[in-house]
């Protein structure tokens, strides 16, 4: 499986997948840390996939999005963005109106 099908395989077989530097658990960035704060606030499940485990990985996700920085959010196999769009999303009610647009269940709590 080449590193693009991989990324292809993951984004669309999760509803919410975050490409992260870490884990969820430990997230090795200031940005990644913000999104599973503010995906764990709205009770999000989501998958979380390390891209400091492979360099191939780390450079994958930016080339198969165009996108040049991680943490990068997908759902329902659509790119939402990094970490300052989903903030700002998220600031403004309008991640939650998206998750429930996507029939993405959110356990936390619905505003900012």
């Amino acid at each position: 499986m080449s590193m693009h099908e991989f990324i292809d395989n993951q984004v669309k077989n999760n509803d919410v997948v975050l490409f992260m530097k870490g884990t969820p658990d430990s997230p090795q960035c200031g940005f990644s840390g913000q999104m599973v704060q503010i995906l764990d606030y709205l009770g999000v499940e989501y998958k979380g996939v390390n891209v400091l485990e492979d360099t191939d990985l780390r450079q994958g996700i930016k080339d198969y999005t165009q996108w040049p920085t991680v943490p990068q959010t997908y759902v329902k196999g659509e790119f939402v963005g990094g970490c300052d769009i989903v903030r700002e999303m998220f600031q403004q009610g309008e991640l939650q109106q998206f998750f429930t647009e996507k029939g993405v269940p959110m356990n936390g709590k619905a505003e900012a």
